[in-house]
């Protein structure tokens, strides 16, 4: 059996996160009577809307009828299945909740009059009607929301995801660090069922899951993780949000460092909120330059804390709205010099072998002396350097950088 489903919620007790949902789920049921609205459960796919209205089913004993509006899409296939459904007691005399899925699905004049056949079941039925969409705001679904009381499922919270995960991993018998869990929930971006199939994918019939096994699910799309990235931390009041969100983090230190310097004023709206991030940026910095000055790499922490934590600390209080993030202007200037870089390097490595020096030495030193020579005292060195193996394009490379 799959994981997602032999770990399905038997009852709301069960339920992982969308605790406030479960709430006016349980609410709205126990104060339903007939003549009122529908409850309209919405957001995203895997945040538990479905799996919701089946748990409570369990709970309660009741029959569930359901209906997928995006298969039964025009008023008369709603009219037959949904309003006799709504209408006709259980054939084992138990209460009944009438469950009408993907209401979003209804869509264009193939689906003309399905809206109006759902607000007439609503009206009429004697029984409680459960309507699931993505999106409970289309413009389509405009006079069905007025027989509506609208519960908004969002993305499930990281954290509920890792227990979960964790949880399904002790069951099964494997063993697997919270870090990784937390991994593949984020991946997951708020589905549960994604979440629970990408575990299964790497763990069944493992004893212990590693960061190697990640890669089997083609791990992750480092442009989206960047933005992702970004977002906690410039949204979040908590140091440890940032901070977590940074460690867990793909991205090389030094680059998400420059991602967050970029896009500090374009987030930040206030002065003193940006010379503070700025601050700790600086101060970020100043371990990076001391990390690699001593090679003292117990220093990443404090690096890595300071341009997370630090930046998310900045602001005194929580901007709202879009961002749009820009990639760092660092980076678009290193992706035009690659070239140069590569014929650069190049030339390090003749001349570190002929002249017996450290390749930092040859670049900080003797590059800069060479050019300022060949400049200053034209064809003075050229004869020199070419019996070092260097070439004419090799000299205008050293011109030219």
């Amino acid at each position: 059996m799959p994981w997602v489903d032999k770990y399905e919620p038997e009852s709301l007790e069960d339920f992982s996160g969308q605790k406030k949902q479960i709430n006016k789920l349980k609410d709205w049921y126990g104060n339903w009577g007939p003549g009122d609205d529908a409850l309209l459960m919405h957001g995203p796919p895997g945040s538990g809307k479905t799996t919701s209205v089946y748990a409570l089913a369990n709970d309660r004993n009741l029959e569930i009828f359901e209906v997928n509006a995006s298969d039964n899409r025009n008023k008369k296939d709603i009219e037959n299945l949904a309003g006799s459904a709504s209408q006709q007691m259980s054939l084992m005399g138990r209460e009944k909740i009438i469950l009408i899925d993907e209401v979003d699905g209804l869509s264009g004049n193939k689906d003309r009059g399905g809206v109006s056949a759902i607000i007439e079941v609503i009206k009429e039925s004697k029984f409680p009607v459960v309507l699931t969409a993505n999106d409970a705001y289309e413009s389509k679904l405009r006079s069905l929301r007025r027989y509506c009381e609208l519960v908004d499922f969002g993305k499930v919270h990281l954290s509920s995801m890792t227990a979960n995960l964790a949880r399904i991993c002790e069951e099964e018998g494997v063993e697997a660090e919270r870090k990784i869990l937390k991994r593949i929930a984020r991946k997951s971006s708020g589905d549960m069922r994604s979440a629970i199939n990408d575990l299964e994918a790497v763990a069944r019939g493992q004893e212990k899951i590693t960061k190697e096994d990640l890669e089997a699910l083609g791990f992750r799309d480092r442009e989206k993780e960047i933005f992702e990235v970004l977002k906690v931390v410039f949204k979040t009041m908590t140091a440890k949000t940032a901070k977590d969100m940074a460690d867990d983090s793909e991205k090389d230190p030094d680059e998400l460092f420059w991602w967050i310097e970029q896009n500090v004023p374009n987030e930040y709206k206030k002065e003193m909120d940006v010379a503070d991030a700025f601050e700790k940026l600086s101060k970020a910095d100043l371990f990076k330059t001391r990390i690699r000055r001593r090679q003292n790499w117990s220093l990443m922490k404090y690096y890595i804390a300071l341009m997370s934590a630090g930046v998310a600390l900045a602001k005194k209080e929580k901007y709202g709205g879009f961002t749009r993030y820009q990639p760092p202007q660092r980076l678009k200037r290193y992706g035009k010099s690659k070239g140069k870089r590569k014929a650069m390097e190049d030339i390090h490595g003749k001349l570190v072998n002929e002249l017996h020096v450290s390749s930092s030495k040859m670049k900080m030193e003797y590059i800069p002396l060479m050019k300022w020579i060949m400049k200053k005292q034209e064809g003075s060195v050229e004869g020199l350097m070419k019996s070092y193996g260097l070439s004419e394009e090799d000299l205008e490379q050293i011109r030219d950088f």
